[in-house]
């Protein structure tokens, strides 16, 4: 049998050295949009009754929405209360901290594979020692409280645009979903895979907890095709199970995905298995299957710098 491979032989240099795809220029300040605001205002309507209930408001985003550079927004959004848990996977909390840090983010898989290279960036991995240190010297560690905590107290010369800072200092939950050997950190010889999965296991568990109290409550899943359909469903489950042990339920919420896929204009209807449609988890997990008790879901189909300024745009236009 083989042995592992030894971390220990690669060449690992500086973020220096590597040419950023993204700068901090791309985060645009918040100025709002009246494309697709129409579609928004029936969701923003669910968020404001959300938050004046005190039900969970959850965004659930892929790494991509970082680089949209619609973090201002987020941030407002936070600072307001229109979210109260900010679920991602592990590339959504690499860009965040890499912008934090160098005010720059994102390589070319094209280049950098070439030469074996890509991800391979000293400072990045500064996230596994953040991790480990959790890992090591706290009872129950969590991915994006640790990570979140840590930014802060580093004085990162561009935390003011960190989602994952500001919801720390605004206590907001933060959730990281990862799955090992999806990020860069993953390659790195300081990433232990005991610590990394224990907190995002963490952070699993809390996500389940908050859905507890999802009756009445939303969940938006921006640009996460996996992640978010995955674990919503499996968190949710769990809720749902608690719930029934006690005699109560959580069937009435509101689901919102914003992606790019051409969805049939009746999304609330499961597609047929011989249509691609079907194999676009946000759709039979977000749209269907998990609202058909009382729930109601919205597909909004755009750009992440569109369709989250547009929601920005519907709740202050309603609040």
């Amino acid at each position: 049998m083989r042995g592992l491979f030894d971390r220990g032989r690669l060449q690992i240099k500086p973020l220096s050295h590597r040419n950023h795809d993204l700068n901090i220029s791309a985060i645009g300040p918040v100025a709002g949009s009246t494309l697709h605001l129409e579609a928004m205002r029936s969701v923003a309507s669910r968020i404001i009754d959300a938050k004046r209930n005190s039900k969970p408001i959850i965004m659930m985003i892929g790494g991509h929405v970082i680089r949209a550079g619609v973090q201002r927004y987020l941030i407002d959004l936070m600072e307001n209360g229109y979210i109260t848990c900010l679920s991602m996977n592990g590339s959504g909390m690499i860009h965040d901290f890499e912008f934090a840090l160098i005010g720059a983010t994102t390589e070319s898989v094209a280049r950098y594979i070439i030469n074996g290279q890509f991800g391979l960036w000293k400072e990045t991995a500064i996230l596994n020692d953040i991790i480990n240190e959790s890992y090591k010297n706290e009872e129950t560690p969590c991915m994006g409280d640790s990570v979140g905590r840590a930014m802060l107290n580093m004085n990162l010369p561009n935390a003011d645009i960190s989602i994952l800072a500001a919801a720390q200092r605004l206590n907001v939950a933060v959730t990281v979903h990862v799955g090992i050997g999806y990020d860069i950190i993953h390659e790195h010889p300081n990433c232990n895979g005991a610590a990394t999965g224990a907190l995002s296991y963490n952070d699993f568990l809390r996500l389940a907890s908050i859905m507890e109290a999802l009756e009445g409550g939303v969940v938006m899943c921006f640009g996460s095709a996996v992640m978010a359909p995955e674990v919503f469903l499996k968190a949710l489950s769990m809720a749902r199970n608690t719930a029934a042990s006690k005699g109560s339920s959580i069937n009435r919420f509101t689901t919102l995905v914003c992606d790019l896929h051409n969805l049939p204009d009746n999304y609330k209807v499961e597609a047929s298995k011989d249509a691609p449609a079907y194999y676009f988890r946000p759709y039979k997990t977000m749209l269907v299957r998990t609202v058909a008790d009382g729930g109601e879901s919205f597909y909004v189909r755009g750009m992440h710098s569109d369709t989250i300024a547009s929601l920005w745009s519907a709740i202050n236009e309603a609040g």
